[in-house]
């Protein structure tokens, strides 16, 4: 039977997309969509009451969310930037340390791999690290690792550091520790770029110490 008098929203969707679903727990296209409320006499609108805001609508359980839910990376994305912080963090400590090392730079390459750069070998990380250090003779160095890697450390940690939780940001800092240690124990320079490193992950002082001692415990090759 038909209600003979109601309050419902008509929407209009703006623009379509892909989002992580809350509700289906994975990636989905969306439509976003922008609504007015109608008094509805008899099941068709008769009077508007005012706007109704935006709203994402999943295309695949229809469940309406607020478009808050577009700052969770998608799957796809979050990978993205996953590798792209573990090459960071690579190069970062490879230049705090030094490139003279074979066995530092071994591990370099071995870390930019496991992140999912199967086919850059060690020639092309030492040019792309020389080209992010360009220039930084004549600037101060940050962090110990150059100003340039400065930038691009926050700028590839600080937006995934929300989206991990503890033990994942507690890893990538010891791919960098393991880095460093390879070919002898922490420099000076390469503990100001791992602590530069935890504080972009959103790491406290004591979890970043804790998780350097404890990577000097681990076996290196």
């Amino acid at each position: 039977m038909t209600q003979l008098v109601g309050v419902s929203a008509r929407w209009r969707t703006d623009v379509l997309g892909e989002f992580f679903c809350p509700g289906c727990g994975g990636d989905r296209n969306y439509r976003r969509q922008h609504g007015r409320r109608w008094l509805r006499l008899l099941g068709l609108p008769a009077l508007p009451l005012g706007d109704a805001g935006s709203t994402l609508q999943c295309t695949s359980c229809s469940g309406r969310y607020p478009l808050d839910a577009l700052e969770r990376p998608t799957s796809g994305n979050l990978l993205a930037m996953l590798r792209t912080a573990q090459y960071t963090i690579a190069l970062t400590l490879l230049a705090a340390g030094g490139t003279g090392a074979r066995a530092a730079r071994e591990a370099a390459v071995g870390v930019i791999r496991e992140a999912g750069y199967a086919d850059l070998d060690e020639p092309q990380v030492l040019a792309a690290l020389a080209a992010l250090r360009e220039g930084d003779e004549e600037l101060s160095e940050l962090y110990g690792c150059g100003s340039g890697l400065a930038v691009e450390l926050h700028t590839a940690l600080e937006p995934l550091a929300p989206h991990l939780a503890a033990p994942g940001l507690e890893h990538l800092l010891l791919q960098g520790a393991r880095i460093a240690l390879a070919d002898g124990p922490y420099r000076p320079t390469e503990r100001e770029a791992l602590r530069a490193t935890g504080n972009c992950l959103g790491l406290t002082a004591e979890r970043i110490d804790a998780t350097l001692t404890a990577a000097t415990r681990q076996p290196h090759p």
